[in-house]
């Protein structure tokens, strides 16, 4: 597998009502019969991956608001299985499109000690847990971007395309097309000078 990119933000949190949880399970089963490998009994998502995932499903994920954020040794708890069965599934899972995570971070006032010895105040950014979002295989949504390490998304509004843009596009593929035919008839009449020498 890649190795992922670390995404800090609050997460996205994504509605799912029982039947988008029963799909969004059926399709991790499927996924990982589909891609079994000699040697795996029911392939890459195990009996325990399969168990992480209902954990997070029906024990922690908020069908209402969205929101899922346990830590390690929740899942643990929940799926019986150890915490570092936990991280191999989450793995598996996002590999799978069966989920995706952002690490959740809060920021803490401590006291701490100058170099002069005074006392005095600090901030500090603390991550708390991870914020998993799934993906619902029914629903009919366009792929998301990728994530990003800052809070504003890639991309700028002016490097959208827009309808209105057709006459330019148009007149491009004109000029595409006409110089394409001018290439061949320049071919053309370099094989006949050719040919004719």
């Amino acid at each position: 597998m890649p190795q992922r990119e670390t995404v800090f933000g609050p997460g996205r949190a994504v509605p799912a009502d029982g039947n988008a949880k029963a799909r969004i399970q059926a399709y991790a089963a499927a996924w990982s019969a589909r891609n079994r490998q000699p040697g795996q009994h029911k392939g890459p998502l195990t009996r325990t991956f399969l168990d992480v995932l209902k954990a997070l499903l029906w024990g922690f994920h908020n069908a209402r608001t969205g929101q899922c954020f346990p830590s390690y040794e929740r899942i643990a708890e929940k799926a019986e299985c150890a915490r570092s069965s936990v991280a191999e599934a989450l793995k598996v899972l996002e590999w799978a499109g069966v989920l995706t995570w952002q690490h959740r971070c809060v920021r803490a006032r401590e006291k701490c000690r100058d170099l002069f010895g005074r006392e005095g105040w600090r901030w500090r950014v603390i991550r708390t847990s991870n914020a998993y979002a799934f993906r619902d295989p029914g629903e009919r949504a366009p792929p998301r971007p990728p994530p990003s390490k800052s809070e504003f998304r890639p991309g700028t509004l002016n490097q959208d395309s827009y309808p209105f843009y057709a006459p330019l596009d148009d007149a491009l593929g004109s000029l595409g097309k006409r110089i394409a035919h001018e290439r061949a008839g320049e071919a053309g009449l370099t094989s006949h000078t050719f040919q004719a020498n």
